[in-house]
This record gives C-alpha cells, structure tokens and sequence, in this order.
C-alpha cells in the first residue's frame, strides 16, 4: 500500500517569459515545498538529442520515435535548481537560446510526454511539491489543490527574456525574441498532446504590470487562505 499524499500539489502554468519559473521556485521556498521545473525535463532531453545529433526540425519523419527511444535510456534528475543529463550538471546549458528554439518540438511529440508526463506524476506523488510548466494543471495533476496559471503581455515576456540574455552575455536581438516567443506560444498552444491553455479551475495572474514578489505574494495569500 502506497503512502497517501498530506501535503498540497500546487502548480504554475503559463507561456515562456510569463515569469512562472521564478515565481515557483520562490513559492515554494516560502512554504517550503519542493519546487520541481518540468520545462527543464524537456529542455534537457532536447540538448541530449543535439548530442545524438538527432535532427529536430518538423521535416523529421522519424523525429518521434528517435525521442521516444533516447527518452527512455536517457536519465534526468532534478534537484531543486539543479538539472542532471545523464549524471553531468546542465543547468546552464539548457537555458541556451539553441535549446529554446528547439524544445517546443521535442516537447509536442505525444510519446514523449508520456514518459515525462509519468516521471512528473512519480516525482510529486507525495504532495509537497510546486511544479510549473505549460500542462501541470490542466494534464499532469488536473486535482492538484492549488492552480495557477500566469502571463503577459508578448511585448513584455519579450523584454524579460531579452533582458535576461544580456546578463548571461549573450547577445540578442528583441524583435528576433518577440518572433521566437510568438512562434513558441504558436507551437505549444496547438499541439495535438497537452497543449498549453488555462487549466480548470485556475487563477490567473496577469504579470505585466507586476513585480515577481507582487506575483508571489499573491500566490502564497491565495494557498494560506484556502
């Protein structure tokens, strides 16, 4: 008999830039949960197909079963902010701009969030945990106690990602970022698996005009009061 599940699940859906990841990790660190990032799984199965050199273009007739093959020998772990390929620390690599582009087609493949989708599912079984990603509420843990979804304005999620970029030292072009966001929301919220909408029964927070700790303090007065 499995152990029953005493603490919450909360989960943080939004698109890229929304500022989710942020907000989570800080969530759980003041309620002093377990923050899991499940775009990290995917991000570091995409830079393990680059190291395969699997092609990751949707002209790939094959590109599903390729994933679906390297998810299954591949091994990912996630130790709070930490992400683990194979035993090797990829934290920074799979924040690379190469990597951005190309996870919205890794992650789309239906095969492949299977595997993720149950390795997620394992992870937080206990509760305790406060997952964010674009499907954790509406496909992963559509009863979790507590759902949140974020976003902003394009204009704005393109001015935190470009900023974020030049602090790393990466030189980047903000149209050339609003364009990849576009496409990336594109991508994600037409996708025949999981695609990235408003789970049921979320809140949702429009960050545009708000600080991260607004958003925070919002998230965690909303979890305190229920």
């Amino acid at each position: 008999m499995s152990p029953e599940k005493t603490l919450p699940v909360i989960t943080i859906d939004g698109p890229a830039g929304s500022g989710k990841s942020t907000v989570a990790k800080l969530v759980a660190k003041i309620l002093q949960l377990t923050y899991l990032d499940t775009g990290a799984m995917y991000r570091a199965l995409t830079l393990a197909a680059f190291n395969e050199g699997i092609t990751l273009t949707n002209n790939n007739n094959n590109i599903e079963p390729q994933l679906y093959s390297l998810a299954e020998k591949t091994k990912i772990d996630l130790d709070e902010e930490q992400v683990f390929l194979n035993n090797q620390n990829v934290s920074q690599a799979i924040r690379e701009p190469k990597i951005s582009d190309h996870v919205s087609i890794v992650a789309k493949q239906p095969l492949v969030r299977k595997i993720m989708t149950k390795w997620q599912r394992d992870k937080a079984s206990l509760g305790g945990v406060v997952l964010d990603g674009r499907d954790t509420g509406s496909v992963v843990f559509p009863d979790a106690e507590y759902k949140f979804f974020l976003t902003a304005s394009i204009e704005e999620r393109a001015r935190r990602r470009y900023l974020e970029l030049q602090e790393k030292g990466i030189e980047v072009d903000y149209a050339e970022i609003m364009q990849k966001i576009a496409s990336r929301d594109k991508i994600d919220s037409e996708r025949e698996v999981a695609p990235l909408k408003i789970p049921e029964g979320a809140y949702v927070v429009d960050t545009t005009n708000l600080t991260i700790d607004e958003v925070v303090q919002e998230i965690v007065k909303r979890c305190r009061i229920r």
